[in-house]
């Protein structure tokens, strides 16, 4: 009796080969701000949403002590002018050695300048926008105790808006500016939208064994800042492809079904998924294939049709 088979119909669509990678949206210009030093949070001076100038003063820091400092510097030099003064009249009068108005000199410069570098460490307990913005983010809040590592705000502009995303160091090679991408988020489901490889980085992570690519966003596009996304870097697209399930390629063959009658064709195999392999020679749309061909099938050999 012949074998009983299944089969699957060659089908017309597209076929994608694609690099897969993950990555994050973010502002193409935006700024971590900071502290500059350890200190406690006594002022936020700015809200999320609100636009800031560059050196606009966006949080103050507790300085009482750095003004006590830049007092007492200053009370020094003050006391240093004096006593140069005094030791220029004595000079004058020659009382006193010239040695002794030189050290005089070289003494007030030194605790002037000491004076003059903490007034300006003064400023560094004002957290200053680098640049003119949106301010995206803000984590700072009265009282906190912050530290340089520590993000107080975000500022950027919302548009235009990139994809930051990691492309694995065995797939990058193959990745050229200009691509065509396609997206998916989950934030919309069973939506594609689209992107632009815009910049690869020339460095890659050697501990993540991966490169970052930049990925340009349309003006148009729904994907908000901070959202995660999945992409597929497009490397080969066809509109048209002939595609058969996976399950029908055995060795670079499938068993075409003609009349209950199986013929054996060697096929030229393009793009290969997981639901579909392109077949770009040896087959035709609408032609039958046998799904897991049996072992033993020959070419010529009569089968059933399961139901």
């Amino acid at each position: 009796m012949p074998p009983a088979v299944a089969i699957a119909m060659a089908t017309q669509g597209p076929a994608l080969r694609a690099v897969y990678a993950t990555g994050s949206v973010e502002p193409v210009h935006w700024a971590k701000v900071g502290p500059s030093l350890r200190a406690r949070i006594t002022e936020v001076l700015v809200e999320e949403g609100q636009r800031v100038s560059e050196g606009q003063a966006m949080a103050r820091l507790d300085n009482r002590e750095a003004v006590h400092r830049v007092e007492e510097a200053e009370a020094r030099a003050r006391f240093a002018e004096e006593e140069l003064a005094r030791i220029r009249t004595l000079v004058a009068r020659d009382i006193a050695a010239r040695a002794s108005l030189d050290r005089a000199e070289a003494e007030a410069r030194a605790v002037r300048a000491a004076a003059e570098a903490a007034r300006r460490r003064l400023d560094d307990y004002v957290v200053r926008a680098p640049a003119d913005g949106l301010v995206l983010r803000r984590d700072a809040e009265v009282g906190e105790v912050v530290d340089t590592p520590a993000a107080l705000f975000w500022i950027g502009e919302p548009r235009p808006l990139r994809v930051t995303a990691e492309v694995d160091e065995e797939d990058i090679a193959q990745v050229r500016e200009g691509q065509d991408v396609l997206l998916r988020a989950d934030a919309f489901p069973g939506r594609v939208l689209t992107a632009t490889v815009a910049q690869i980085t020339p460095k890659g992570d050697a501990t993540r064994k991966a490169y970052r690519v930049r990925l340009a966003l349309p003006e148009d596009t729904p994907l908000l800042i901070g959202m995660t996304v999945e992409a597929n870097i497009v490397l080969r697209r066809t509109e048209d492809a002939v595609l058969v399930p996976p399950a029908a390629v055995r060795d670079g063959r499938v068993f075409v079904v003609r009349q209950q009658v199986v013929e054996r064709r060697t096929v030229e195999l393009g793009i290969e998924g997981p639901r579909a392999v392109e077949v770009r020679h040896g087959l035709a749309r609408g032609e039958a294939v046998v799904l897991d061909p049996p072992t033993g099938l020959a070419d010529g050999q009569a089968v059933r049709l399961r139901p």
